[in-house]
Order: structure tokens, then C-alpha cells, then sequence
């Protein structure tokens, strides 16, 4: 098991924990012991949080997309009390409609914190959990990941590359003692719809389609306690990522691109 068992001297990380499955995640570690480093812009969401959580909470607000939120992170994660033995990386940006309807800045941040930020820690971390020779590193991906996405197109592309990058690291990373899993959930209540503009995606397709942040959340820990290379949790999203996979892109992409403008 990549993951070590919680003990008063070790902790993970987990990044955009004030909402959404970031808060779901922490939850669901801090509820099977674990003591946590938790990352995100705002800082009094997360402190609201760490006082519900009967472990041992770090807490640090950053923006992951400049470069300084990313080195402060790393030095607050070195420098700590307890020794990283998990990472999470969580925070994500979206944004739906075209990209020529963006201001170029908004999709650079969406590009900047689902990709390079990941990248950046995961790069970084990796090596010190290699030398510890133990720990696992959870991405969360998504199921865009398997086909473009029109009106989401910086999103689904950053999360095509957590994907292939979560997957070939698993890879490189046996024998080693450290895991790197890559979760892909579909539609899931959380705020990221109204905050990217695709509120009006919301619900659509019904219960059987989306999850809470708590089920994804349950499902993408155990895949990391378990160093398992990919999760998708749910049935339904499993036979939607085989028909994004499969179908031809002349067919997917007007029709994919036709249902999120009208829905929105």
C-alpha cells in the first residue's frame, strides 16, 4: 500500500480544499486519521474547515497559477512539523463558452493552475517522497479528459494532459514505493459550475449522471490508498468515457459543442 497509515508525525497535501471535491477529499482523509496541509485562495474558508477536522491541520491560501504561490507552497510543505507523505492535487479553474469570448488572462489561469500548477508540485514532491520511499500522489483529472470539449476547450485540455502525465508517472514510479493515481469523475455538485459560467449545465442528464463530492471523493482516496493508476468513479461515467474514447470526433465534437450552448 503506497500510502503509509496515519501518524502524528506525517501529513498530506491537498490543494484547492475550501470547496467542492477538495473539501470532500479533506474530509474524507481527516476521517481516516490523517493530519493535513491544506491550500487554497481563500483562507477563511479554510480555516472554517480545519476547525471541524478532529486531526492536525496546516493551512496556507496561495494562488497556484503564479509561480510565487507555488514556491511558497513548497517551502511551507518542506519546512513543516510533520513529513509529507501524500499529495493531492485538487485545484482546478474552468471556464465555459469559446475561448475567443475569454479574456486571454482568464485562460491562461485555467491552463496555469490545472496544468502547470499540478505539474510544478508533482514534479517536486515526487523526488522527496522517492527518497522516502513511500507515499502516493493523487491528480484529480477529469472525464473531459478523454475527448476536446467546445465551450470548456483550455479545461478539457489540461485535464487530457493530468491524465496522460498521472498515468505514465504510475508507470515510472514502480519499485519505488510511491504511487501516483489519476481520478476522472464526470458531472459533480460542486460550485465550479457557477463560478465558470456553466450553471445552466447543472443537473442536466439527472441523478443518474452526476455524483456529490462525497462519493468522488471516497472513491479517489481509495484509489490512492490502494496506489491503483486510474479511478472513474461510477458506472455511468465509465461507459461515458468509452464513448468519448470511441466515437468519432466528427460526431462528438458539433454535438457536444451543440448541447453545452444550448443548455447554457
Amino acid at each position: 500500500m503506497p500510502l503509509p497509515p496515519p501518524s502524528t508525525d506525517t501529513t498530506i497535501l491537498v490543494t484547492g480544499a475550501s470547496s467542492g471535491i477538495g473539501e470532500a477529499i479533506a474530509r474524507e482523509l481527516a476521517g481516516r486519521g490523517y493530519n493535513l496541509f491544506l491550500v487554497a485562495r481563500r483562507r477563511a474558508r479554510l480555516e472554517s474547515l480545519a476547525r471541524e477536522l478532529d486531526v492536525e491541520v496546516d493551512l496556507l491560501a496561495a494562488d497556484l497559477a503564479t509561480d510565487r504561490g507555488r514556491a511558497k507552497v513548497l517551502r511551507a510543505v518542506r519546512g513543516g512539523e510533520r513529513e509529507l507523505i501524500g499529495v493531492v492535487n485538487n485545484a482546478g479553474q474552468a471556464g465555459f463558452g469559446d475561448v475567443v469570448e475569454h479574456d486571454p488572462k482568464d485562460e491562461e489561469a485555467i491552463f496555469r493552475t490545472n496544468a502547470l500548477a499540478l505539474f510544478d508540485l508533482t514534479n517536486q514532491l515526487v523526488r522527496d517522497l522517492v527518497d522516502r520511499g513511500e507515499g502516493a500522489i493523487l491528480n484529480i483529472g477529469s472525464i473531459t479528459a478523454f475527448a476536446p470539449f467546445p465551450n470548456n476547450a483550455t479545461y478539457a485540455a489540461t485535464k487530457a494532459f493530468v491524465h496522460s502525465f498521472s498515468e505514465a508517472l504510475h508507470s515510472e514510479l514502480s519499485g519505488t514505493g510511491v504511487s501516483c493515481t489519476v481520478a476522472s469523475p464526470g458531472p459533480t455538485r460542486t460550485p465550479i459550475w457557477e463560478r465558470s459560467d456553466g450553471g445552466g449545465l447543472e443537473g442536466l442528464g439527472g441523478p443518474l449522471v452526476w455524483q456529490s463530492a462525497e462519493q468522488v471523493a471516497r472513491e479517489a482516496v481509495d484509489g490512492m490508498a490502494g496506489g491503483r493508476r486510474t479511478v472513474l468513479p461510477g458506472l455511468t461515467n465509465k461507459v461515458a468515457s468509452l464513448a468519448q474514447r470511441f466515437t468519432p470526433r466528427t460526431a462528438l465534437l458539433p454535438v457536444t459543442r451543440a448541447v453545452t450552448k444550448f443548455a447554457m
